[in-house]
């Protein structure tokens, strides 16, 4: 069985976030995907297979992190949409049907992919009490991000905080279904940024995420909303790093981003 490595939302290996990508004839029983994303050990291994023609997607995928299906990841759509164009087994634009409903992915002539996705509904809500201190900063504002994304997303107050972060991961996963996404403004937007972020999820097993795709289909309205702008580029300041440049179209979000293949082998077992 062949398995790919591909860092998403990164032009260069090594940085980004790494996704593992499967692609298979049928989805095995759910414990044999889990045991597989368990040993990959990244933020997500994603699982897709051909779909008959004529109906309204050409590929399924579902993604696993080493703990627990989720119900939508971007880094890993990218990863695998990449995987198809450069292996040829899928010329343009390619719809995924995924438990969160059909999601396409375009090339774009530069060589990045714009994945198509919902807008996570935002919804303000109190700091929760005990957040600021799981966290390590006083929130400026707070909003749940609904089903599909499933985190808290916390304003804080500039980017030095974000970046700062050493937050207590076991306290954190009180707070949502998946954790929490921190966020302030560039400190200066002549960098090529609009805003930065981290990303802490316990509750699937990812202490830090390198770049997060899903949780920008909730940045993207926050900030648009804020800065006044419906495209943007965010940064996730996490070690790895990644840019994910959003483009807000009311109930939906364009991310756009490059993916580099650092590692192409078999699994044996």
């Amino acid at each position: 069985m062949r398995i790919r490595i591909v860092d998403a939302f990164t032009d260069r290996a090594f940085a980004g976030n790494p996704a593992g990508v499967l692609l298979l004839d049928s989805f095995p029983d759910d414990d044999r995907l889990q045991k597989i994303a368990l040993e990959v050990n990244h933020a997500e291994t994603a699982f897709a297979h051909r779909l008959p023609g004529g109906g309204e997607a050409d590929w399924a995928l579902r993604w696993f992190t080493p703990a627990a299906e989720v119900a939508m990841c971007g880094h890993a759509t990218l990863a695998t949409a990449h995987v198809l164009h450069t292996t040829g087994a899928h010329e343009g634009a390619v719809r995924f049907a995924t438990r969160s409903g059909v999601l396409v992915a375009t090339p774009r002539e530069d060589g990045s992919i714009t994945l198509d996705f919902p807008t996570a509904p935002l919804t303000a809500v109190e700091a929760p009490a005990g957040v600021a201190e799981a966290l390590g900063a006083e929130p400026r504002s707070t909003f749940d991000t609904g089903p599909n994304v499933g985190d808290l997303l916390v304003e804080l107050a500039d980017e030095k905080t974000v970046r700062a972060l050493s937050p207590d991961l076991r306290a954190l996963g009180a707070y949502s279904q998946r954790g929490i996404i921190a966020t302030a403004r560039a400190a200066d937007s002549a960098q090529g940024y609009d805003f930065v972020s981290r990303c802490f999820f316990p509750n699937v097993g990812i202490d830090e995420d390198p770049v997060t795709g899903s949780a920008h289909t909730a940045l993207a309205p926050f900030w648009s909303q804020r800065l006044g702008g419906t495209i943007l580029t965010g940064l996730q300041a996490s070690p790895r790093s990644g840019r994910v440049r959003t483009e807000l179209r009311g109930d939906r979000t364009l991310l756009s981003g490059h993916a580099v293949t650092v590692i192409d082998g078999e699994l044996l077992a």
